[in-house]
């Protein structure tokens, strides 16, 4: 597991894009206090999910609007059709801990992982 930041460095209803990775990942947390973690890029185009907007556990690219679900990475709305990779969390002692999923990512066209 890679410790990827503070809890004390994230907002609830924001992301945090973590660019040390490739390819980078946005940690969320959500409003009710729990974190998560998923492949920052939209699948649709590259666009930066921490930028997107957070509600009901789901995260909308700020690009074209698809939205993501925090826990799976399924998609619910066009124009993006493959999900996001979702990456498992652990919270100690207030620090955020991820554990990068060993799935393929799916990235757009264009994008290099």
């Amino acid at each position: 597991m890679l410790r990827v930041c503070s809890v004390n460095q994230l907002v609830p209803g924001e992301g945090l894009r973590i660019d040390a990775l490739t390819p980078p990942i946005a940690v969320f947390l959500t409003e009710d206090g729990t974190v998560h973690a998923l492949d920052d890029t939209c699948t649709h185009q590259d666009a930066s999910l921490a930028a997107g907007w957070v509600e009901d556990c789901r995260v909308e690219c700020p690009l074209h609007a698809s939205s993501f679900s925090l826990l799976s990475g399924e998609v619910d709305q066009p124009p993006a059709k493959r999900p996001a990779r979702v990456h498992h969390v652990e919270v100690r002692d207030g620090e955020v801990w991820v554990e990068l999923s060993t799935a393929v990512p799916h990235l757009p066209p264009g994008v290099l992982s």
